[in-house]
């Protein structure tokens, strides 16, 4: 997610001053412009070596540790925003990690690429799986461990009683409001737990 107008699309939803714990924080841009621009504080969770290092030299507090192994280190509520901006397809656990993301956040954000956008489907309907610029890679070589849609989140996050507060499609760094789930290559959810 290096694109700055999908950074800031995000961004926006964190408000001023908030403790935010960004899951997957890569090399820790989004919680650099956070910590710069709206006065956020914080921790990145990123397992990748060069990441933490890339962090490091950002001047982000960085925690490196393996998601699928859970947050029993954070405290129930421990931060305002929990963030998993691209990370969600990547984990094995991923419906206990968004009922963690509820419990040690007040509010979360979770963005990921939407497997229905309609050149998505396009491809699907030609026999093929897509490779698009946000699933740039071929069937037997991705880091995406599942694919999901727009509609799926709406559902996991009943089952998991969050409650969805924003909902849009991200296409180009514009938010996408009018039919999302065929129009986004990106969903974006915000929402806190009942």
């Amino acid at each position: 997610m290096s694109d700055p107008s999908t950074m800031h699309a995000i961004a926006r939803l964190v408000p001023h001053g908030a403790r935010v714990l960004d899951l997957g924080c890569g090399d820790g841009a989004l919680l650099d412009m956070l910590r710069r621009e709206r006065g956020c504080t914080g921790y990145g969770v990123e397992i990748d070596d060069a990441n933490v290092l890339a962090c490091v030299r950002r001047g982000v507090n960085v925690v490196q540790l393996n998601l699928d192994e859970g947050l029993a280190m954070f405290g129930d509520n421990s931060f305002d925003m929990v963030l998993q901006i691209d990370t969600l397809q990547h984990l094995r656990n991923a419906e206990v990690m968004l009922r963690e993301t509820a419990r040690v956040g007040r509010a979360g954000i979770v963005a990921f690429p939407n497997f229905a956008h309609w050149p998505n489907r396009l491809s699907v309907l030609r026999g093929r799986m897509p490779v698009t610029r946000r699933l740039p890679y071929q069937w037997y070589d991705t880091p995406n461990i599942r694919v999901g849609t727009f509609k799926d989140f709406e559902v996991l996050a009943h089952k998991n009683r969050l409650r969805v507060l924003d909902a849009f499609g991200l296409q180009n760094g514009r938010e996408v409001r009018w039919l999302p789930n065929a129009m986004a290559g990106t969903a974006v959810f915000h929402f806190e737990h009942d």
